[in-house]
């Protein structure tokens, strides 16, 4: 079990290698944290969606944003859309699962607001349609997926591709990313 317990670290520290050694998807890194202050400073919210284990870590980004996350400082205007359970168990029910974000993005999203949907994958169809909703409401589409990107490549204004298709590394690197986007976020924010 030891050799296996060692595999599975090495693979992790492989894909984050890759990560580190990849300037395009730093500086995509980079240019989201600076689209993010940009925003929040004009007013504007930051919503995540994602499905199973990239739910849980769209949740976890939402709240290190709207709680804090190194900093004492105020809340940030973010939020996961997954969290009103009582909504999306009755969209599911009355339309179909693959609109519980979409629906929600069309009635609460506005214009320059910036949407992050986490799929391993980059097939989600629920997220595909709340992209395809942020897009006709002008708001800002950041696609974090595996490597290739999937089907919502096409639809992100800005995509963080892990270099990996096997799903907990890929979720693993995107909370690595995700912790780094908000740390500098905050950073940067709340120094002026």
């Amino acid at each position: 079990m030891t050799n296996k317990i060692l595999d599975i670290i090495t693979e992790s520290v492989t894909v984050k290698t890759r990560v580190l050694n990849d300037p395009a998807l730093i500086g995509q890194v980079e240019e989201i944290v600076t689209l993010i202050v940009r925003r929040f400073r004009e007013g504007k919210h930051l919503y995540f969606c994602g499905n199973g284990g990239s739910a849980a870590d769209a949740q976890h980004l939402a709240a290190e944003f709207s709680g804090r996350f190194y900093i004492d400082r105020d809340a940030l205007p973010s939020e996961a859309l997954h969290c009103n359970t009582s909504y999306m168990t009755a969209v599911a029910n009355d339309y179909s699962y693959d609109l519980i974000y979409s629906r929600l993005i069309k009635g609460i999203g506005k214009r320059e607001d910036i949407l992050i949907g986490m799929s391993t994958s980059g097939n989600s169809t629920n997220i595909l349609k709340a992209f395809e909703t942020a897009r006709e409401k002008g708001i800002t589409t950041i696609g974090m997926t595996g490597e290739g990107g999937g089907k919502l490549k096409a639809l992100s204004d800005h995509l963080i591709a892990i270099p990996s298709r096997v799903t907990p590394r890929i979720q693993e690197a995107h909370m690595l990313l995700g912790h780094i986007i908000c740390q500098l976020v905050e950073e940067q924010y709340f120094s002026a």
